[in-house]
C-alpha cells in the first residue's frame, strides 16, 4: 500500500521557518522523482520544489528560489522542504507527490496546512 504522509506545518510568523517532512512507503523510493506542491485558498495548486530520484538535480518555482530547499533521505525514504523567510503568500496546502515517468506512477500525500501570519 502506496503512502506519503506529511509533516511538519503549522502556523509561523512572516520572515520565520518551518520544516516540512513527507514520509514515503509501499514503494521504490530511490527510483522516484518527489515534488512539493501547493495550494492557496481559491487557487490552483502549483508546483514549488522538485528533486530528481538520486537528489543530484533539484528545481524550484521562482516565488520560492533562494527561500526554499528541497532535500531527500533515500535510506530514510523521506523528501524534506526546508522553508525559509515564510511570506504571508506562501500559506497553502502543502502536498507531496512521487512521480516515475517510467511508469507514469503519481502519487500524492493528504498534504498538511502552512499558515504564514503575524
Amino acid at each position: 500500500q502506496v503512502q506519503l504522509v506529511e509533516s511538519g506545518g503549522g502556523l509561523v510568523q512572516p520572515g520565520g521557518s518551518l520544516r516540512l517532512s513527507c514520509a514515503a512507503s509501499g514503494f521504490t523510493f530511490s527510483s522516484y522523482a518527489m515534488n512539493w506542491y501547493r495550494q492557496a485558498p481559491g487557487k490552483e495548486r502549483e508546483l514549488v520544489a522538485t528533486i530528481t530520484s538520486s537528489g543530484g538535480s533539484t528545481n524550484y518555482a521562482d516565488s520560492v528560489k533562494g527561500r526554499f530547499t528541497i532535500s531527500r533521505d533515500n535510506a530514510k525514504n523521506t523528501v524534506y522542504l526546508q522553508m525559509n523567510s515564510l511570506k504571508p503568500e506562501d500559506t497553502a496546502v502543502y502536498y507531496c507527490n512521487a512521480y516515475r515517468k517510467l511508469t507514469s506512477s503519481n502519487y500524492w500525500g493528504q498534504g498538511t496546512q502552512v499558515t504564514v501570519s503575524s
